[in-house]
Formats: structure tokens, sequence, C-alpha cells
């Protein structure tokens, strides 16, 4: 008969459903659009707080681009993230942003083979101004970066259509186009739905489609609204 060994009852490891926040912090995104995007970050990061479980730990990594391109945010569970705000500064190196993302990716030890499959989501106002289009396609077309969901939103008429739409070839994703910085709060609402409905899923690694996610979402505000009149009554 073989002694007690404690060792033998060790708690499962939550696996990781790591998102990347690929971020525009140029200057262009100064006044209400860097303000919107700060509180719709915020209130995603702590939505994925409550939405973590034991088996599934939400990882969160921002990526900012600016005046340099900054990992602003290393791979933390969303519970422990402490929110810092943004600021604006620079230019848009887009592209570097994309080089950086790819090497987090790709690198086993940053994003383990054992992680659900990545979200990587895109915010920009702008077109960028380095060399994107190398780092753009390995991004999408190479590696394990290709098999990552990609989200992107375009803030008003002069970001560059074609990069992002790029950025989520391959996926069954829009681009989101906020006309306004107000609309950015509506984007992230949907990119918090999508993960948090994985981590209800029998299979994490399944990316929800969008009517079923927007779906979700309106279901979501209606019950929002339905609870705000109660509180009137």
């Amino acid at each position: 008969m073989t002694g007690f060994n404690p060792s033998n009852f060790t708690v499962a490891k939550a696996k990781p459903l790591p998102v990347v926040l690929l971020l525009d912090v140029s200057t262009s995104m100064q006044g209400n659009s860097i303000k919107e995007l700060n509180s719709a970050v915020k209130e995603m990061v702590e939505d994925f707080a409550s939405a973590e479980k034991n088996e599934i730990e939400i990882l969160v990594s921002i990526i900012t681009f600016g005046a340099e391109v900054l990992l602003h945010t290393p791979y933390t569970s969303a519970k422990d993230i402490e929110w810092q705000d943004l600021d604006v500064s620079g230019a848009t190196p887009m592209g570097t942003a994309f080089s950086m993302a790819k090497a987090m990716i790709e690198d086993k030890e940053t994003t383990p083979s054992r992680a659900y499959r990545p979200t990587i989501v895109l915010v920009s106002d702008g077109a960028p101004n380095d060399v994107w289009q190398q780092p753009l396609r390995e991004l999408v077309n190479e590696g394990r970066s290709q098999k990552c969901d990609r989200m992107a939103m375009a803030i008003g008429s002069d970001a560059s259509n074609n990069v992002l739409n790029e950025f989520v070839s391959g996926t069954e994703n829009k681009v989101f186009t906020a006309q306004d910085s107000s609309q950015i709060q509506e984007f992230f609402k949907f990119v918090t739905m999508s993960v948090t409905t994985r981590t209800q899923s029998q299979n994490a690694n399944v990316v929800p489609k969008e009517e079923e996610v927007q779906r979700l979402v309106k279901q979501e505000d209606n019950q929002q609204s339905e609870e705000l009149e109660d509180e009137f009554i």
C-alpha cells in the first residue's frame, strides 16, 4: 500500500483565456476619444474580473501605440488589474504594435500552449505612420497568431479601414465604426460579451458568432433598462 502523498491533491490550475488590446494613443485621440476609451476599457476589465471562473482566468494585456509602442499591461488576470488611465502623445506606429503582439502570441512562455484561443482587439482613429504591411500580414496569416480571434474599431472617418479590414480578415468579425467617441463603449460591450460568453461555453476555444453576441448585448441592455425603470417605481 502506498503512503499518503499530499502532492497528489493539487487543485487544477485555471486555464488562461488571453485578451490583447492594441490601443491607439496618438495625439489625435485627445479629448473625448481617450476619455471614452479609458472608461470603456476599465469597465470591460471589471466585467472580465466578474466573469472569471475557477477553471478559466481572463488574462488581459494592453499594448499602446503613440509617441512609442509600450507594453502598458503585460498579461495580468483581470481581477488583479489596477487600471491606469492612458495618456495621448505622438503619431500612429501601428506596424510596430502588430510586431509586438505577434511576438507575444508566438512566445510559448508568454502565451502558453494550454491557453484558450486568444482575442486581439485593435482600436484606432488614424492610419499607421510606420511600415505596417509586412507586420500585419505576418500577424494575420502566419504561425499561432493566425488562429486568434481579431476585432477592430475605427474611430471617426480618418481611421484607415483598409488596414482594419485586413486585420479582421479570416475571422467572422466586421470592423466596427464609431462615428464619434460615444460609440466606443458600445464596441467594448460587444468585446466583453464575446469573451465572457466563452467562459460559460463547453468549449472556450469556440468564438460565438456576431449575431449571437449582438443578441446577448441587446438582451443585457433591455434587462438593465428594466431594472432602472423598477428603481423609479
